[in-house]
């Protein structure tokens, strides 16, 4: 077969068929409701053995389009005399024998499970989207129905972090190129999904102190993973209880907004002493502190314990 592409005029002069309308408009739209579980249910339980559809709800499946109209809409549900309770689904069903879609009950199997979905691709078949679940106990004269709406959500935006979608909706992703953030709108904050700072060095040089490896840290969705480095006293004796500063600064956009952090530390010839990381609500904002500490002589290594998180974002 040769190639071809559509819409165009040398393509059967610009029309297309169903088929080739669902080859394109698939990809543009996903599959499911437009709105977001903040809504009321798509699907109710009605009188008796019914369920209703609410009015004016739009959605998709494999791009064509679907609507509930401006009244409700009331789906029979199978009565079940089998001694089993059953579980059904109600499904916007798209038909390729017809191209419609429609909202319809998919029955299950006394004493088993919901059915499947069925999800054919291709020139022919169906194509199923959950909206609920149905159950019908054996001898029923009513149904309870459990929410399952799919929804549509929005596409991943490239974006920079100061220009950022200023409507965006429920569940929409953006990739920030300049920091290299992916971000989901919650429906009133950007959260950060997934990001890496890469290895940062918070060493800071300070008098009366060496460092004999460095203090790093990492960033990774939303919380950092500090490592303490190995820090020698280089000046005169610290005496025991003068809480002392080393030589460690966290930047700004890695601190805590209003937690101070506290790591344990070995101090050579046998010592214990406990670190004090501030808070960026705090007038040492990114310090470390040495407190609780024995006199800490000329010479003597500080040896922080392995490593420390916190959340940040």
């Amino acid at each position: 077969m040769a190639q071809d592409s559509w819409p165009s005029p040398s393509h059967n002069n610009r029309a297309i068929s169903d088929t080739e309308y669902e080859k394109i408009a698939a990809k543009f739209s996903g599959d499911g409701v437009y709105g977001s579980p903040a809504d009321d249910p798509v699907v109710s339980a009605g009188t008796g053995l019914q369920v209703n559809i609410r009015a004016n709800v739009e959605a998709s499946v494999r791009g064509h389009a679907w609507t509930s109209g401006t009244s409700t809409v009331v789906l029979p549900i199978a009565p079940n005399s089998s001694g089993q309770t059953r579980t059904d689904r109600i499904v916007l069903r798209l038909d390729r024998a017809t191209w419609t879609v429609r909202a319809v009950p998919k029955q299950g199997t006394p004493g088993g499970s919901a059915p499947a979905l069925t999800q054919q691709t291709g020139d022919t078949g169906v194509y199923e989207v959950l909206l609920a679940g149905v159950t019908v106990p054996s001898g029923a004269n009513s149904v309870t129905v459990t929410r399952g709406e799919l929804y549509v959500g929005g596409r991943i935006r490239p974006c920079t972090s100061a220009h950022r979608n200023p409507n965006p909706v429920v569940g929409e992703m953006c990739f920030e190129t300049d920091t290299g953030l992916v971000r989901v709108w919650n429906g009133t904050a950007w959260q950060l999904v997934s990001g890496d700072s890469g290895e940062v060095k918070v060493t800071s040089a300070l008098s009366g102190w060496s460092s004999i490896s460095d203090s790093v840290l990492e960033k990774r969705a939303g919380t950092v993973h500090l490592r303490l480095g190995t820090m020698q006293r280089s000046s005169s004796a610290m005496p025991a209880g003068v809480d002392m500063r080393l030589p460690v600064m966290i930047p700004a956009a890695y601190r805590h907004r209003t937690r101070d952090q506290y790591v344990l530390a070995y101090i050579g010839g046998g010592g214990i002493g406990r670190i004090l990381i501030y808070a960026a609500n705090t007038d040492r904002a990114g310090q470390a502190w040495m407190l609780e500490h024995p006199q800490v002589n000329s010479g003597v290594n500080i040896i922080p314990e392995s490593g420390v998180s916190w959340v940040v974002d």
